[in-house]
């Protein structure tokens, strides 16, 4: 476990590209189920598993780029697609016997905790960006999902390795709601979770089409825009539907759907200005 943070940029990247990356029991379990039903098990279903834990969905991805052949040209940016890579009979082989987050974390609740809250916010952007770049007919919707679901991990990585540091983090930014999460990233890592993000991208060799639809710098492309604007929205509803940033999530969600604000809260299930002011019915 990290206690103090590293003096550079390099330092995280070689800290984190040599560790051992945790999955969740409940993902392990899930694992397990299939290998011991491996003649009836498909990519498909196999692939719906490693993407409910954005840990896994890490793994196999670094994984697919170490073990690359020299024939292969294109990049892999689905999780299906790298499994019918790799073969069922070889990731059975090779991913067994992972770690386990919740045996890694078992002294440090809170940070479990804050885990678990980060991949369940993970969980429901990628449930939106799903969504709405099936809305948009998107070329690809897998890559969009993958995008989503990994947008984060760095704050992941930190809680699963740096869980004191994680609790300083949320500690100063609920004494100063004001503060900017990259300006509190920066005082107590050293540097903003983003650019651990591009540099252990770069590391991991992830496809180049990931890395750009997880780079906010990139925020004004549709597919990236669908990425960058369920992670806000995920974060910002993430303790109720009231937060001061929640309209103008709408209206840029608006903007990408060719949707009315109420029309988007609508789809979101939240009410709208008409429906909260009109009287409720009598059942």
């Amino acid at each position: 476990m990290i206690d103090t943070s590293f003096p550079s940029l390099d330092n995280w990247v070689a800290y984190f590209g040599a560790a051992e990356i945790p999955l969740l029991r409940h993902t392990s379990q899930q694992l397990a189920d299939l290998r011991a039903q491996a003649a009836q098990t498909n990519t498909r279903l196999l692939s719906s598993v490693i993407l409910h834990d954005p840990m896994m969905t890490l793994r196999v991805l670094a994984y697919i780029e170490v073990n690359r052949s020299k024939q292969r040209r294109t990049d892999i940016t689905t999780i299906e697609r790298a499994l019918m890579m790799i073969g069922m009979e070889p990731f059975f082989n090779d991913f067994h016997d992972l770690p386990l987050v919740e045996d890694r974390l078992k002294p440090h609740p809170r940070a479990l905790l804050g885990l678990l809250k980060v991949i369940n916010r993970s969980r429901r952007a990628t449930l939106w960006a799903r969504d709405w770049a099936v809305y948009r007919h998107d070329l690809d919707v897998d890559e969009i999902i993958v995008a989503t679901l990994l947008y984060d991990f760095p704050e992941i990585l930190m809680w699963c390795f740096a869980p004191t540091l994680g609790l300083q983090v949320v500690d100063k930014q609920k004494a100063d709601k004001s503060l900017r999460s990259v300006a509190v990233q920066t005082d107590v890592y050293g540097v903003p979770l983003y650019q651990i993000k591009q540099a252990l991208a770069q590391y991991w060799h992830l496809p180049q089409l990931l890395i750009t639809l997880m780079d906010q710098q990139n925020a004004e492309h549709p597919r990236v825009k669908n990425v960058k604007l369920a992670i806000d929205l995920a974060r910002h509803s993430a303790n109720g539907w009231d937060n001061a940033a929640l309209p103008d999530d709408y209206k840029a969600i608006g903007e990408l759907l060719h949707l009315s604000e109420d029309a988007v809260m609508r789809r979101l299930g939240v009410d709208t200005p008409a429906d909260a002011g009109s009287e409720a019915q009598p059942q």
